[in-house]
């Protein structure tokens, strides 16, 4: 189930409905899915149909393995609503053991859509849209970044139209992945959206030397779009 990347008033009506009467929430990280749920409730109680608590179980990357037989086992026998911290899950975030592991043995999955990062930076970056490639976050050693920026490059040059490509990348990390974009790629154009959504939200259209001067001071999840 897809929730808010930041501002809560995208929370669809299906979604708060489902949310608010799963008898357990399978989420990342339940502090924040209890607050989004308090605050969801303060918002929109008139409309909440149930006087139910869900049940929160912690399921987030280091413990998708562990984690999954559990919540099949409570599948076969109640509702259990997936999210992350904000967004769709799967996504860049865990889901993807439960989702296959839940398919392979046919227990009934709907998905509820809603809010993306990356499809919300693409459709208004004004980048090509009729195609795309999502690569989630670079890798963290700089060889193995190094490695996929080239893989990337070399297999664009088969590609007609090329796509865009967006990645997600944390602020301790934007610069070093410009400055390795920018080995590889060269001083291309790209777009950087930071903050999707809420109060501070920020784009850049520039060249990655523009960028890199730009971001100083980087807080927030940042969206990057190229085009190469």
């Amino acid at each position: 189930m897809a929730t808010p990347i930041g501002n809560l008033e995208d929370i669809s009506f299906r979604a708060l409905r489902i949310l608010f009467a799963s008898p357990y929430i399978a989420c990342e990280d339940t502090r924040r899915t209890g607050m989004l749920l308090k605050e969801l409730k303060k918002r929109y109680g008139t409309i909440i149909e149930t006087t139910t608590t869900p049940r929160l179980i912690s399921y987030y990357d280091q413990v998708e393995q562990s984690k999954t037989p559990e919540i099949i086992e409570l599948l076969n026998v109640s509702d259990v609503a997936l999210v992350s911290d904000a967004g769709t899950p799967l996504i860049s975030d865990p889901g993807y053991v439960l989702v296959h592991e839940a398919r392979k043995r046919n227990v009934p999955i709907i998905a509820i859509p809603g809010p993306n990062a990356a499809i919300a930076a693409l459709s208004f970056s004004g980048l090509p849209v009729s195609s795309f490639m999502f690569f989630g976050y670079p890798p963290e050693k700089q060889s193995t970044r190094l490695k996929q920026f080239t893989s990337v490059l070399e297999s664009m040059n088969t590609l007609h139209p090329k796509p865009t490509i967006i990645y997600y990348c944390a602020p301790h990390n934007l610069h070093a992945v410009l400055h390795d974009a920018k080995e590889v790629f060269g001083d291309i154009n790209v777009v950087i959206c930071r903050e999707l959504t809420k109060i501070h939200e920020e784009y850049l259209h520039g060249t990655i030397t523009e960028a890199l001067t730009h971001f100083q001071i980087i807080k927030g999840e940042i969206v990057l779009l190229l085009t190469i």
